[in-house]
């Protein structure tokens, strides 16, 4: 039962009185993928609708002025959008992040909320619980491609909680805490692996401390790691390399480990990754699903091993396993020979130039998929076993951190999604919660 105060009104009653207020995104040939631009107007479609309240990058942009001819499809800072089309039952609201306007994509639909009735980080977690998914999906067709047939006046229809504006903006706080420590987890995940891509492209791609001493140049490393380097360069098949190091196959330092495992052998329970878990271009794997019902033979993998998207390469799905469990034979499970090449591995697994080596070298038309083999031919430049052994020194600490935030965040993710629904519904009291 409801707190005292709580009503429910229609969306009419709690959007911003005046026009606009509700809108969907411009059809057709008025905003085609040609009109998008290098920068400019960010666009706001399903891919940007995350599993907290923070927008994810990939945008596509806009010029100011097509952002002002479908000024009625423009959204600011607190705005809720729903896809009509696509991803049906999703929110995502604007953020306050100094980006003046948004726009909508084709596919989804806005509402700007009154703020004197309700906060519109509230209202956006109602539309997160199961009472809100609900009510966005109550209208949906599932014949073909999910959509609403009349989206805006399916939108008015909805009737929402509104307790009283404290009540909240308690609640919108509680709720906003777990996922502004979700999105701030996420982001160091991003800056610690950025990090380590910069040094290993450093030291492996582009020499630079080889170039400097070779220079007369500070290295600009500490002198234990400087005098691992050598000072001149030498030629070979895949051009000057370091003096000493030598041209090899990444299989030389790595390999796959192919430890199956029959449907039948594996526990409900155990953690199953596919390739829909994995996300592109980041090691940082923080979904996963249970083996369950699984078909099929699987591929067992240990904490800390690197899962490889084989199938369509170029999507570039490349990660750390964040635990112990069974993947998807389309996942390639790599380690490295010997722990101390761990880092030289999963830099060159994970950067461009080898995923475009395999996407090239991919066999099929419609499902292209790489295989061991050819990874293993993948022509690398071998530095010595103590450079080798430094690298693997300097990131494995980010490993650490960017695994453990992993596991942390589902814990965060976990309280939030018990707390929601009985926030939302008045059945816990914000002091409870907060304890």
């Amino acid at each position: 039962m409801a707190s005292e105060g709580w009503r429910r009104l229609p969306i009419d009653d709690v959007k911003a009185p005046r026009a606009g207020a509700i809108a969907i995104g411009p059809f057709g040939s008025r905003m085609k993928s040609d009109r998008y631009e290098a920068t400019g107007v960010p666009v706001i479609r399903g891919y940007n609708i995350s599993d907290t309240r923070a927008l994810t990058g990939g945008f596509a942009y806009v010029s100011q002025e097509t952002a002002d001819e479908l000024r009625a499809s423009n959204v600011f800072a607190g705005d809720l959008v729903f896809p009509h089309r696509g991803a049906i039952g999703q929110v995502g609201i604007v953020p306050i992040d100094g980006v003046p306007r948004y726009m909508l994509s084709t596919s989804l639909m806005k509402l700007t909320c009154d703020p004197s009735v309700v906060d519109p980080v509230f209202l956006f977690y109602f539309f997160r619980s199961g009472q809100g998914r609900h009510e966005l999906l109550r209208n949906a067709s599932t014949v073909g491609t999910p959509g609403i047939g009349q989206p805006l006046a399916s939108l008015r229809s909805i009737t929402v909680p509104v307790p009283p504006l404290a009540e909240q903006r308690a609640i919108a706080d509680i709720l906003g805490t777990l996922d502004d420590k979700i999105e701030l987890n996420r982001r160091m995940n991003e800056t610690l692996e950025a990090i380590a891509r910069a040094l290993f492209k450093s030291w492996f791609v582009d020499f630079d401390p080889v170039r400097a001493k070779s220079e007369g140049r500070d290295p600009s490393l500490p002198p234990h790691l400087a005098d691992l380097f050598p000072d001149s360069f030498e030629d070979s098949e895949l051009g000057e390399v370091p003096e000493g190091w030598r041209v090899g196959r990444f299989g030389d330092v790595a390999e796959h480990s192919r430890r199956g495992v029959q449907p039948d052998a594996i526990d409900a329970s155990t953690p199953y990754i596919a390739l829909e878990h994995m996300p592109k271009h980041c090691i940082a794997l923080s979904e996963w699903g249970v083996a369950d019902g699984v078909g099929s033979h699987k591929f067992e993998f240990s904490r800390g091993e690197i899962l490889f998207g084989k199938l369509r390469p170029y999507f570039h799905k490349v990660g750390v396993a964040p635990l112990d469990g069974v993947c998807s034979t389309d996942i390639v499970v790599v380690k490295p020979r010997q722990e101390d090449w761990f880092g030289f591995v999963l830099g060159h697994v994970s950067s461009d130039a080898f995923v475009e080596y395999t996407n090239a070298g991919s066999t099929g038309t419609k499902m292209p998929r790489t295989s061991w083999g050819d990874m293993a031919r993948y022509p690398v430049v071998l530095p010595s076993d103590l450079i080798a052994r430094a690298f693997t020194a300097q990131i494995r600490p980010s490993v650490a951190r960017v695994l453990a935030a992993i596991h942390e965040s589902r814990t965060l993710a976990d309280v939030r999604d018990t707390l929601l629904p009985r926030l939302i519904s008045g059945e816990l009291r914000r002091e409870e919660a907060a304890e």
